[in-house]
């Protein structure tokens, strides 16, 4: 795992990769959000961690944080972290020219956290349902579900329109 950590401090002097966690073939680092695109692309094509094992999207109050689990060589799985502003309008890139699986991923975080992923193809909506109010960000912490009220008059709106889910 040092040299995987060595490797990349030497192709990326600004990351601290001295504040990285280590634990039994896993290593956590937080890289700068302006350098995570080549930081993992780098990873993938040079280090060999060339599976996205998943992505998490977390509202932490003052922010977005993304993690992208990666795994590689040796078993080894790595988790890279980035941090984002909070709110509507962030825009975050797509890891899909590097991993061409993360479609339904990144899908969730424009859909559960309400981000736009630049460069991902338009397709429905995934995981929540076509008919799933604009705007509602389930993952974001100030989210609240609709009353019971409110579910009512959408599921009248939905039988007058014809929805058949």
């Amino acid at each position: 795992m040092n040299n995987v950590l060595d490797s990349l401090a030497a192709r990326f002097p600004s990351v601290d990769v001295t504040r990285a966690a280590t634990a039994a073939r896993r290593i956590y680092l937080s890289v700068p959000a302006e350098l995570f695109i080549e930081v993992i692309g780098y990873a993938a094509k040079e280090l060999g961690f060339d599976h996205l094992s998943t992505v998490t999207g977390l509202d932490s109050g003052s922010g977005y944080e993304f993690l992208y689990h990666i795994s590689g060589p040796d078993g080894i799985l790595m988790t890279l972290k980035y941090k984002t502003a909070d709110g509507d309008g962030v825009t975050i890139p797509s890891v899909l020219p590097i991993y061409p699986g993360a479609s339904f991923y990144e899908r969730e975080l424009e859909g559960l956290l309400g981000v736009r992923v630049e460069g991902l193809p338009p397709d429905r909506q995934y995981p929540l349902p076509d008919n799933w109010p604009e705007g509602q960000y389930p993952m974001r912490k100030g989210w609240k579900p609709p009353s019971a009220d409110e579910r009512r008059a959408q599921a009248k709106q939905d039988s007058q329109e014809g929805y058949r889910g």
